[in-house]
């Protein structure tokens, strides 16, 4: 079962859903997500977590963001 990822857009809530495309894009295209065999590949991506200033922290779509079965 093919699996993507996908949260409500933070540069306009009035868009609704983006969905993740890889490289850290986002697309408003359903048809552009990167689609995922394994929901652990798309669960692994989802918990990108960024360290600076030794602060670790979940970016805001991320943070967000829903794993999807088709």
């Amino acid at each position: 079962m093919p699996y993507h990822i996908k949260t409500p857009s933070v540069m306009n809530p009035t868009i609704g859903d983006v969905y993740y495309t890889g490289d850290n894009r986002w697309t408003e295209k359903y048809a552009d997500r990167k689609v995922y065999t394994n929901e652990s590949d798309a669960n692994a991506v989802k918990a990108t977590t960024i360290t600076r200033n030794g602060i670790t922290y979940a970016p805001k779509h991320f943070a967000n963001a829903t794993v999807v079965s088709e």
